[in-house]
């Protein structure tokens, strides 16, 4: 009878299966928690008519975590300031904090992420699960043997160092070494401990760990905290926070004549346990315990926990309340502008690229970025004004088909009158001929039914089309000519979907303009398989005139089927890059024969960009300091840098974008 329901309501249906595992499996989640939500899968597919469940293979299961709603992400985290908070506890004689996520943070999601570095080191596959485990077995005998489970990085490796045959000293050196490259000062408790020492108070550390006082010391002072009078860790004393009777030899050591109060994350061990022996308590946050519910785990392990690590230290330290323009910059800009630009870095240099033209608008961010984590390049990165608009105008004679589609057909029945089309198309000259040759007036409407005729007149006079944006081209000529002096191969970044602007540019330098430099198109992403042409850019993938960071047809393809323009994914990646500026309109040649750019106009609310774009470079910075202090590079996979866009673009989410929409670029042009 079991195996019969668990069949109906599991397996029968393959994506309910998929969804349920993979919930079930998920850290914390209860039997009941799980049961529940396979209840209301089969409620969804039976009595909503999901039937995608039924379809895994076509719609991958991921994850499904609803993110903050209304106001930003961090503003749930800010706490008063540093200084009014340090004047609460400087009314006692002695300030004790607890260390590991309360004074000190990591640049990891988890403690025993850590040691991902460390089986790294020591070339030792399995040994963040290995060590987890050496560690709960080594602490259980030890109760058994004292009654104290409290131990030692050495006695620890003790029972490591039999287990795997890693050399004892060689692995604790490199534990220790590992645990300080990924410890960082909490921004927050820097400022307050800051505080306290100005007004002279006696400030101590207490913790549960298996680290030496004096390794302790060492971490706080490397972190910025060399005020700290005394460290009192758990493994010395054999007895704990947690148990409260640490707390009781502070006090025999220090004095009970003074007054105390402790600061740390843990309810227990941090605020109940203190109170109980005569301290004052107040819970700081536990940044990962906050900030991993709205963090996706859908990541390669490392790059997921270094994200995730990172993010939660920023948003959720208390120090800070930002506004949700700059952590939507931030948590889903940052790590892909960080790991196109290493794609982007990576193109170059292995095909000798001479010239690096980030376009406009989407390579406003990107450059400064690229600048950023390669500044010997800042003469071969450049910005380059381009848009869809002037490569329409510009390539007719050779992509017809597009600069119709883009000028009429993306525009029908969308009671646009055709004074308005042919002005957008700078060929208001030709409207009174084309109203009379189609029987039409300045205000028809472009329809279904007279698009096939209009199209006809332009196809007609298209030698006469061709001749009004005669100057245009000959000013880009000389704009191109300059930016591309010297140089004969260069490479176009954008943002993507379709890939035709750097497939246009590529053909008006070196089939119109004759500037002998050809142009490879470098894309964060190219046609999903929800695109209108889903297939319209691949022989240029095949030949290598486009690549691709995120997806193609190639790679991720799952992320290739996720990305639907139709549910706005392209803008919602082009609202991350896209400057406060103007989109490109055409080059045109000013009073004194200079070739100049116009532009369209600007975006209602630049400053809202800009706060985006101060998010993405944020995190760009911190991604690099992180690296710095881990003495590596991180990789970033497109798969891994789409992560957390698959959380802000899922259904469920549609609350979390409110008020993003109204920064997103039109999409059509002219």
């Amino acid at each position: 009878m079991r195996a019969c329901v668990y069949n109906l309501l599991v397996n029968r249906v393959p994506g309910i299966r998929d969804r349920y595992q993979k919930r079930r499996n998920q850290k914390g989640t209860s039997r009941l928690t799980a049961l529940l939500f396979l209840l209301w899968l089969n409620v969804q597919y039976y009595l909503l008519f999901r039937r995608e469940l039924a379809f895994p293979e076509r719609y991958p299961v991921y994850e499904e975590r609803r993110l903050p709603e209304g106001e930003s992400e961090s503003s749930r985290s800010q706490r008063e300031d540093p200084a009014s908070f340090a004047e609460k506890l400087s009314r006692c004689d002695v300030v004790s904090f607890d260390v590991f996520d309360t004074l000190l943070l990591r640049v990891v999601s988890d403690p025993t992420d850590v040691f991902f570095f460390v089986g790294m080191s020591l070339s030792y596959p399995n040994f963040r699960a290995i060590r987890v485990e050496m560690e709960k077995k080594v602490r259980e005998q030890k109760r058994r043997d004292t009654g104290s489970g409290e131990v030692t990085l050495a006695e620890i490796w003790d029972g490591v160092a039999p287990e795997t045959g890693i050399d004892k000293t060689l692995g604790m050196q490199t534990e220790l070494w590992w645990e300080k490259a990924c410890c960082i000062a909490n921004p927050y408790m820097k400022q307050v401990v800051e505080c306290l020492r100005a007004k002279g108070k006696k400030i101590i550390a207490v913790s549960d760990m298996y680290l030496s006082k004096g390794h302790i010391r060492s971490l706080l002072s490397s972190c910025g905290y060399p005020s700290v009078l005394d460290c009192f860790i758990s493994c010395e004393y054999g007895v704990s926070k947690g148990e409260g009777t640490l707390f009781d030899r502070v006090q025999e050591q220090v004095g009970r004549s003074y007054s105390y109060v402790h600061v740390g994350d843990h309810e227990h061990a941090d605020y109940h346990q203190p109170r109980r022996h005569h301290m004052q308590a107040f819970l700081s946050l536990n940044v990962n315990h906050i900030g991993n519910r709205y963090r996706p785990s859908d990541m390669s392990a490392i790059t997921g926990a270094v994200y995730r690590g990172l993010a939660n230290a920023h948003l959720h330290n208390g120090l800070t309340a930002y506004s949700k323009e700059y952590e939507y910059g931030y948590l889903y800009g940052g790590l892909f502008v960080t790991g196109y630009c290493r794609f982007i870095h990576r193109y170059a240099k292995e095909h000798g690229m001479q010239r690096l033209l980030f376009l406009s608008r989407d390579g406003a961010v990107l450059l400064k970025a690229y600048r950023m984590m390669y500044p010997q390049e800042a003469d071969t990165a450049v910005y380059a004004y381009w848009s869809r608009l002037a490569a329409v105008k510009l390539a007719a004679r050779y992509y017809k088909w597009e600069y119709f589609q883009r000028f009429l057909y993306h525009k029908v029945d969308q009671q646009i009158p055709l004074s308005q089309i042919v002005k957008s198309m700078e060929l208001s000259c030709m409207l009174p001929d084309l109203c009379r040759r189609t029987h039409t007036t300045p205000e028809t409407f472009l329809t279904n039914k007279n698009v096939h005729s209009v199209q006809s007149y332009f196809l007609e006079a298209f030698e006469d089309v061709l001749a009004q944006y005669e100057p245009q081209r000959e000013a880009g000529k000389a704009y191109y000519q300059k930016l591309l002096h010297g140089c004969d191969r260069a490479a176009a970044i954008d943002v993507g979907w379709a890939g035709s602007g750097a497939v246009m540019l590529d053909c008006m330098v070196n089939r119109v303009w004759g500037l002998s430099c050809p142009i490879t198109g470098i894309l964060a992403g190219g046609p999903s398989a929800l695109s209108p042409q889903a297939d319209g850019a691949e022989p240029f993938f095949l030949n290598g005139k486009l690549v691709s960071y995120l997806y193609s047809q190639r790679e991720n393809r799952d992320l290739w089927k996720f990305h639907d323009p139709a549910q706005s994914h392209n803008l919602y990646w082009e609202l991350l890059l896209g400057a406060p500026h103007g989109s490109l309109k055409g080059f045109y040649w000013d009073g004194d024969g200079k070739a100049t750019c116009r532009f369209q106009a600007s975006p209602k609310e630049p400053q809202r960009i800009e706060e985006i774009h101060r998010g993405v470079l944020a995190f760009v910075e911190q991604f690099l300091e992180a690296e710095r202090r881990l003495a590596m590079e991180i990789p970033i996979s497109g798969r891994d840098a789409y992560a957390p866009m698959l959380l802000a673009c899922s259904r469920g989410n549609r609350k979390f974008r409110k008020g993003l929409e109204e920064l997103l670029d039109d999409v059509h042009i002219g």
